[in-house]
């Protein structure tokens, strides 16, 4: 099954993006990566712990990808699991245009 057709890996993707500090983390990463979590704490007022649970998040989303690099953990962001999220947006956009569309030439009397 395609990630486009997987409810949950869409699911996955809104429920890691539904908490501000993860957007903010992920926003980190873009900006940043490859990067460790100790590097990303450094920049951000949470804990590194914190930054590491948010990046576990995020990676079982597939947002961001783990790389080892000897002792260190570096994270790169994986941006290809929104293409599903944007997608189910944009779907969902559209009908709600046409359904609104279909109102308006209800009520004007077309």
């Amino acid at each position: 099954m395609s990630p486009g057709r997987d409810p949950a890996r869409v699911d996955a993707v809104f429920a890691a993006l539904a908490d501000g500090t993860r957007r903010t983390v992920l926003r980190s990463v873009v900006e940043q990566g490859p990067v460790t979590a100790t590097e990303l704490a450094s920049d951000l007022p949470i804990s590194r712990q914190a930054v590491a649970k948010h990046l576990h998040i995020l990676d079982e989303a597939g947002l961001v990808h783990a790389t080892k690099e000897g002792r260190e953990t570096r994270f790169e962001a994986s941006t290809a699991s929104l293409r599903p999220a944007t997608e189910w947006i944009a779907a969902t956009d559209a009908a709600w245009t046409h359904r609104l569309g279909r109102l308006k030439r209800r009520v004007e009397g077309s």
